[in-house]
């Protein structure tokens, strides 16, 4: 199958259109800053974060077509292109660094990272993401097209191109954007009722509940049923499986790590002291087996780009123009010796060299995955877990030990996340641009615009979300952080309750066996069961309308799940933004609370008044999926 020769781009490569234009670069940066801060507050609150590729790219057609009235499906591109830099980098960022936060939360003589420590980090891994890449796009985007489906970069593809009938799908990502907005300010503003119900199962001796906000069942919209029935699952066996067995042969002793008798424990403080290191378990396994399954693949994909890049054409296109290799290993080198010099950031020589042999092998794990099975299956924490198992061992190894070492290891784990996550963005986008017929090196200069803008952001970000509720509280519970602060600890200090860990890594051995995906059932097991039980409702929805038989034709069935999908990531960008502005009031000082308390009702309408709330914003997701097939019928 030659389809490098075959396939024709939607725009020829002899076709000049306007693209990295003054518009285009403007409203990627906005967006790459909204969807940064959207999905900042998301991963802390539930340990993921959802694609913005689509939802920018949509906004896009909607601001150029109708209110500049200008029309250039390369200009929206390069929007979408700039805009989905925000949510890769803030994935990456957010998975680890809150766990210095935290360790300065725990120990006064400790500091917080600083702003600048923050920005440059975030800077250095999203710039080596976007440059590890580059040499990767002819073996995997050009020489495997037809081969690996890049599902999301040929989704914002078939949606730019459906963007040439007009913008009117723009409205539902704004409607989602405006109903969850004040949806999320009377819930976590007003505080009109708890955000979180809960109901305790006195037979088991266990509790089950929710968070009863829109984010949550738009996450589940989004990955459809399997992805969040599988984390629903994990919660199942954490909550209604362990959980049960260790109250029920519970002793009147207290068993490390908990420090009372497990009899006079709640559910959570059972989850907080055991359950969450067996998840811990589970989804480390998890991550390494990913990466293990897909060596053959990463071997072949690393000796392709190798071989294939700086093979100029005969011609040369305007299509198949890359940034030139010497301006990549240059800046490749600058990064590597920025990382190693600049005293803001803990990392020695041998740190920086980690992470330039790391960050380039896991930039092609990443971009060959989510051409496999998309950005939101891709293992990025797995990852993370595994450089820093090996990263905090070389570390201690070499005498950097206590506080310094675990420092220092977490922001190489940090580097290497945001260098995965902004690889695999980086692909999708390119597998976008390489069907409509964008210019590669515009799009790779866009990217690193995206990054650079995305980094100095996230660090007011997380200063603020951690001075408004804390990182590792159950307002802002940081769960892929805290998993990456236990591994490091549990490395270094040997503090790590290993047989617990061990537990999980069995459990994961057994979901491997079974056929199933690890990553998703032990993230399941990691987090409450109040996150992955809204999740898993957004995910039923989403199978109501995928075997809905009323549809009239398979068409009408598909723009009703994707009127549900850009309805339910407008929903996801709504909440992200209020919780980031409830943030700023929480840190606003008043007659001796802060302005938010003004606002607070004190959850008077209880639990049955937050249930009945998110069963309006779920019916909400149903409307505006079938809204214009009724109207078009």
């Amino acid at each position: 199958m030659n389809n490098k020769n075959d396939f024709k781009p939607f725009v020829p490569a002899d076709k000049v259109m306007p693209e990295f234009t003054a518009v285009s670069v403007i409203l990627g940066i906005l967006l790459a800053v909204v969807f940064g801060a959207a999905n900042s507050y998301l991963g802390l609150r539930v340990g993921m974060t959802v694609s913005a590729s689509i939802p920018a790219a949509v906004l896009s057609m909607g601001i150029i077509r109708f209110i500049l009235r200008k029309d250039s499906i390369l200009e929206n591109n390069m929007v979408q292109t700039i805009g989905s830099a925000g949510e890769s980098l803030a994935a990456g960022a957010i998975f680890t660094l809150p766990a210095l936060f935290m360790w300065a939360t725990e120990n006064d003589a400790i500091s917080a990272p600083s702003f600048l420590e923050i920005a440059v980090i975030a800077v250095c891994g999203g710039l080596l993401g976007v440059l590890f890449m580059v040499p990767l796009r002819t073996a995997l985007i050009v020489e495997e097209h037809g081969v690996l489906p890049f599902p999301e970069g040929t989704a914002c593809a078939e949606v730019l191109l459906a963007g040439e009938e007009g913008g009117e799908k723009s409205k539902v990502v704004f409607s989602g954007l405006g109903i969850a907005a004040v949806y999320k300010f009377i819930a976590d503003g007003f505080c009109l009722f708890p955000s979180e119900v809960v109901w305790t199962i006195k037979p088991l001796k266990t509790g089950f509940g929710m968070d009863v906000l829109p984010a949550l069942a738009g996450v589940g919209y989004i990955c459809g049923l399997k992805v969040s029935g599988y984390l629903f699952a994990g919660g199942v066996l954490g909550w209604f499986v362990l959980i049960p067995l260790i109250s029920l042969f519970g002793m009147e002793n207290a068993i490390a790590p908990a420090t009372k008798a497990i009899s006079s424990m709640s559910p959570d403080d059972i989850w907080s002291s055991y359950i969450r290191y067996i998840g811990a378990g589970a989804v480390a396994a998890g991550g390494i087996i990913s990466l293990i399954k897909t060596l053959p693949t990463i071997v072949k994909t690393f000796s392709k780009a190798i071989k294939g890049f700086g093979h100029k054409g005969e011609d040369e296109l305007r299509t198949s123009k890359d940034l030139p290799l010497p301006i990549v290993l240059a800046g490749v080198l600058a990064i590597a010796v920025i990382i190693w010099l600049i005293p803001a950031i803990p990392i020695s020589f041998i740190g920086a060299l980690i992470i330039v042999v790391f960050g380039f092998f896991f930039a092609t794990v990443s971009s060959r995955m989510v051409g496999l099975v998309g950005s939101s299956n891709n293992p990025v924490s797995g990852m993370a877990i595994a450089t820093l198992l090996i990263a905090t061992a070389i570390l201690k190894a070499t005498g950097m030990v206590g506080y310094a070492g675990m420092a220092s290891a977490i922001c190489i784990g940090t580097v290497i996340c945001i260098v995965a996550a902004m690889a695999g963005d980086t692909s999708q986008d390119l597998k976008t641009g390489y069907i409509v017929g964008a210019t590669p090196i515009r799009q790779q200069i866009g990217e690193l615009i995206g990054a650079v803008v995305s980094a100095i952001a996230i660090g007011g970000i997380m200063y603020l979300l951690n001075a408004a509720w804390e990182f590792g509280t159950p307002k802002l519970p940081a769960p892929q952080a805290t998993l990456m602060k236990l591994v490091v600890e549990g490395v270094m200090g040997g503090t790590l309750p290993w047989g617990l860990v061990f537990c999980g890594i069995a459990v994961a051995i057994v979901i491997e066996i079974l056929g199933l995906p690890i990553l998703p059932v032990a993230i399941g097991l990691y987090l409450p069961i109040y996150l992955s039980t809204p999740i898993f409702l957004g995910g039923l929805l989403r199978w109501f309308f995928e075997t809905k038989k009323s549809c009239k034709s398979e068409e009408e069935r598909k723009d009703n799940i994707d009127r549900g999908i850009l309805y339910s990531s407008g929903m996801i960008a709504g909440e992200g933004l209020v919780g980031i502005f409830l943030a700023v009031l929480a840190v606003i000082p008043f007659k001796g609370g802060s302005v938010a308390d003004i606002f607070n009702l004190n959850g008077i309408l209880g639990n049955m008044g937050g249930t009945i709330f998110f069963i309006l914003i779920l019916a909400s997701i149903v409307y505006f999926s079938i809204h214009r097939g009724k109207s078009k019928g």
